[in-house]
């Protein structure tokens, strides 16, 4: 019998193949497996629980309409490469609601976006980051910088749709972005230290 992660790549194509043929079973079974870790990860960069029901039904009603468009992806990136898309447009709509409705509340409430202190588990393995240098590399990057790399690579964000999703300009993810690969070259490089010599 082949392995159980295996088993569950091939369980979720078969998923959303059914899916794409309008088998609501199929449906409901891709989300009892999928809902809890986007609704976990989506509440890591939304305070707001509400902003995150919301992301998260239109995640899948964006999958229950495009599932004919999935090209064999791992499932669990593609997932969140919807969601992640999906939370950069509420941001953008209640950005717009805020400019309608003046100037911003006196009870001092935030932009709904939360930075993550350290990458999740899955955050790099969804990325293929999970295992070796590169991960531990990612670690020991600033956390800024980190979750400008999170929103641009691991996520496949635009720099303009970064920029809305952590709520600074887009020279700042540019700029940030070239630190943050910088940092993770020289994070990498004390990993592994040249063979030819040379000051570390």
């Amino acid at each position: 019998m082949g392995g159980h992660r295996e088993k569950g790549a091939t369980d979720d194509a078969a998923l959303l193949r059914a899916v794409a043929g309008g088998d609501p079973a199929a449906m409901a079974e891709l989300y009892d497996r999928h809902a809890g870790w986007l609704h976990a990860r989506l509440s890591r960069r939304c305070a707001d629980p509400e902003t995150v029901r919301e992301v998260l039904q239109d995640t899948f009603v964006t999958v229950w309409r495009s599932a004919a468009g999935h090209r064999g992806q791992e499932t669990g990136g593609w997932l969140w490469t919807i969601a992640a898309r999906r939370l950069v447009d509420a941001r953008r709509a209640q950005e717009r609601a805020t400019r309608l409705a003046g100037p911003p509340l006196e009870d001092g409430s935030a932009t709904p976006y939360t930075a993550a202190a350290t990458p999740s588990a899955e955050d790099r393995v969804l990325a293929g980051l999970e295992y070796g240098d590169v991960g531990t590399a990612l670690d020991r990057i600033s956390p800024e910088l980190r979750e400008v790399l999170r929103a641009t690579v691991v996520d496949g964000l635009s720099t303009r749709e970064a920029a809305r999703l952590l709520g600074i300009p887009e020279g700042t993810v540019k700029s940030r972005a070239r630190r943050a690969r910088a940092e993770l070259r020289d994070a990498l490089a004390q990993l592994n230290p040249s063979p030819l010599g040379g000051t570390a």
